[in-house]
């Protein structure tokens, strides 16, 4: 059977492809925008139609996600924020709403549970927030600034971020949503599911393998669409002959496994797959409804119903499933079965031509159901569901290509996954649209975790190479690991020290303490000394990505800048210092923005806030929000170069360094002044000097200033 003899389920949009950044008019690309923004923000809301009991917006699917609640927030949240970092807007909508969405829990470690409690708000207060969100990003977009093509740097650039941002959490959403109890949901018209399916087992047909010639594969995006930061730069891989199976896996292909008691042998599981397994107490695929020593009786869990096993649908599992069944599949054959590499997976891609084609060449972008499909539906080439019905499972951990650099204001996109623990994927789903369409997507998530994925297997001698924690070579990371846990350089004392060993020589009580600005967390390990608890928030999610890591004890390895493209190789541990499971404990990282704090009324005994003021948008606002956090008899400490720089804090928002009526006001008289009515200063103003190496022979040596207030 071929696409064209499909008849497309109604209600379902035409295939929606992610918008070129050039061709016609602005006035046309304006209005394609505005489009593309408004048939985004419909789909979105209405996958929660599927939702029939309030529980399933509170009560989380998962225990490491967020409730449903938060996600149907998030998306216009992100808009928001993004927009403000931007400085594409002067005030919020909500703050309390785009604080307390603004960041989502990914899962990152299968038994790592959040435990956190929050107070969402109502699902009709939501709505109520979306629509004035949505009138003012079309408002928005019909005014700003437009030029041709679209780039980096263009405010068009952020609402399209903004728009594939949503159209990621439409596809996760929809996997949390399958993961709720049935009679939560319910099905509805516009998410219709393929009727076609095979219930016996014998009339599925044989997977084969088919011959792939070798070739060389040239990865990077060009610049005709939008693209997330992991798709740009270049690699080039030799890709040797392989073979590859002419169908993804079917149910009924990986019951074969289940029966032969896959899940119990310990032999066809790696340590980590080991690990989940039995954490999870896994004896079939998630999905999979009963007991597979009944197989009649099996029954598929699709997003918003049960239906009898359709054994000719692709086995939905994650990676740790997917390996070792091609363990087994090895041991079966005697062939070398594994998952394929991203650059084998690229390699069968060119087999359909382009990413914009008039048709969708399979079960992707929503074109043809609200669920998988038979894996024999859809030819291409030689083999099926190259792309769409499910994503593909790859060997890969995902990594930045050569010339990476993440977007300013979306640091957090990819780094947090190049740590040899996230897999890729590729090729999409039923419900990928937009860039997860594209040939160039890139997508990883941790090898436990369940997508609409799925996979097909290759006879292949590629060995993929172990990366776990690899070296860290983002120079601003780098640069603030060295500045932190490096060694000291002209015999400048350890600037996070010295701050936490002045803390407590003024803090009477030490239970809670906020350290605010952590960047990679040293001055939080200090001062976890000395308190009962510690936070340490920081609004870039790779400086605390690196500081969970340090929490869970693992090395931390990074490079540091010799000359030109010499580099020297480092390497940070927490024992090195005397800090170890006693300190992490009583810490928490969190990422958060200083303009934006969530109340947290008489909570902290000390609040340090180093090299933080001149580098806020608001710095005022930080003021005024931090002050009540402080219990009475607590501490402030503010310490800073006060370098203002137009770039970070708007001039009309710098607190000192200006003139005012004719004569110079310094940022430690506008401190004084600003914080008087609720502090008392304990403490002469002292200068407090720390260096940062750029290179073997560069370095910043700077001086700053440390004033210390007592609140009344």
């Amino acid at each position: 059977m071929t696409a064209q003899q499909h008849t497309r389920a109604a209600g379902l949009p035409a295939p929606t492809y992610t918008l070129l950044l050039s061709g016609g008019s602005i006035e046309q690309k304006r209005q394609e925008i505005l489009d593309y923004f408004g048939q985004t923000w419909s789909l979105y809301e209405s996958l929660f139609d599927c939702l029939a009991d309030e529980k399933a917006y509170y009560t989380k699917a998962i225990s490491l996600r967020h409730p449903l609640i938060f996600y149907f927030g998030h998306t216009a949240t992100f808009y928001i924020n993004k927009m403000m970092a931007a400085g594409l807007l002067d005030q919020r909508v909500d703050d309390s709403i785009e604080a307390m969405m603004a960041i989502g829990v990914d899962e990152m470690s299968w038994d790592d549970l959040d435990t956190s409690h929050y107070q969402w708000p109502d699902v009709a207060e939501l709505r109520d927030y979306r629509g004035k969100v949505r009138s003012l990003i079309e408002t928005f977009i019909k005014r700003m600034p437009l030029t041709l093509p679209i780039g980096w740097d263009s405010p068009a650039w952020v609402i399209l971020m903004g728009i594939e941002h949503e159209r990621i959490h439409l596809e996760t959403s929809s996997v949390l949503i399958r993961q709720l109890p049935v009679e939560w949901v319910k099905p509805q018209a516009h998410w219709p599911i393929c009727p076609s399916a095979r219930h016996d087992r014998i009339t599925v047909p044989d997977n084969t393998l088919v011959a792939v010639a070798g070739a060389r594969v040239i990865q990077g995006k060009n610049d005709d669409t939008y693209g997330w930061d992991n798709e740009y730069g270049t690699l080039t891989t030799e890709v040797k002959p392989f073979k590859a199976s002419r169908m993804l896996t079917s149910n009924a292909e990986f019951f074969d496994f289940v029966a032969a008691g896959g899940y119990q042998d310990d032999r066809w599981w790696d340590e980590e797959g080991l690990g989940w397994r039995d954490f999870a107490k896994a004896t079939q695929p998630t999905f999979w409804v009963g007991s597979a020593s009944d197989p009649d009786s099996l029954k598929l869990r699709l997003m918003t119903e049960e239906v009898a096993m359709p054994w000719d649908w692709p086995a939905e599992v994650n990676q740790l499933e997917a390996a070792a069944f091609c363990r087994w599949k090895a041991d079966e054959t005697g062939n070398a079965i594994q998952l394929p590499s991203e650059p084998e997976w690229l390699l069968l891609r060119e087999q359909i031509k382009g990413d914009r084609p008039a048709e969708a060449p399979g079960n992707i972008s929503l074109a043809w159901w609200a669920s998988s499909c038979p894996v024999d539906h859809f030819a291409q080439g030689e083999f099926y569901d190259l792309t769409g019905n499910v994503w593909q499972w790859t060997t890969t951990p995902t990594n930045g290509l050569e010339g990476f650099k993440v977007h300013p204001l979306y640091d957090d996109f990819s780094t947090p996954t190049f740590d040899g623990k996230h897999a890729l994927i590729k090729g999409g789903s039923w419900i990928s649209t937009g860039n997860e369409a594209l040939k160039s997507a890139r997508y990883a998530f941790r090898r436990h975790f369940f997508q609409h994925a799925g996979f097909r297997y290759v006879e292949s001698m590629h060995q993929e190479k172990k990366m776990l924690n690899p070296y860290e070579t983002d120079s601003m990371v780098s640069q603030y690991l060295d500045f932190q846990y490096g060694p000291d350089y002209f015999a400048t004392a350890n600037y996070a020290k010295t701050l936490v060993e002045i803390a407590c020589q003024i803090t009477e009580k030490r239970e809670r303490a906020l350290d605010i600005g952590c960047a990679t967390g040293r001055a939080s390990f200090e001062l976890a000394r000395h308190f009962s608890e510690v936070v340490g928030m920081d609004y870039s999610a790779r400086f605390i990505d690196v500081a969970l890591q340090l929490t869970s004890g693992e090395d931390f390895r990074y490079v540091t800048q010799e000359e030109g493209e010499l580099v020297e190789y480092r390497q940070v541990r927490l024992k090195d210092f005397d800090l170890g499971e006693e300190q992490a404990s009583r810490i928490q990282f969190v990422q958060g923005d200083a303009c934006n704090l969530k109340p947290q009324p008489d909570r902290y005994d000390l609040v340090l806030a180093s090299n933080l003021i001149d580098r806020l948008r608001q710095p005022l606002r930080f003021l005024q929000d931090v002050t009540p956090m402080i219990r009475s008899g607590g501490v402030l400490m503010l310490s800073s170069p006060y370098t203002w720089l137009e770039e970070f804090t708007p001039k009309e928002n710098w607190l000192g360094g200006i003139r005012e009526n004719g004569e110079a006001l310094t940022t430690c008289q506008a401190l004084q002044r600003l914080l008087a009515a609720d502090f008392e200063e304990i403490a002469a103003p002292q200068d407090v000097p720390f260096v940062i190496r750029e290179t073997a022979r560069k370095y910043q040596h700077t001086v700053a200033q440390l004033t210390v207030w007592r609140k009344r």
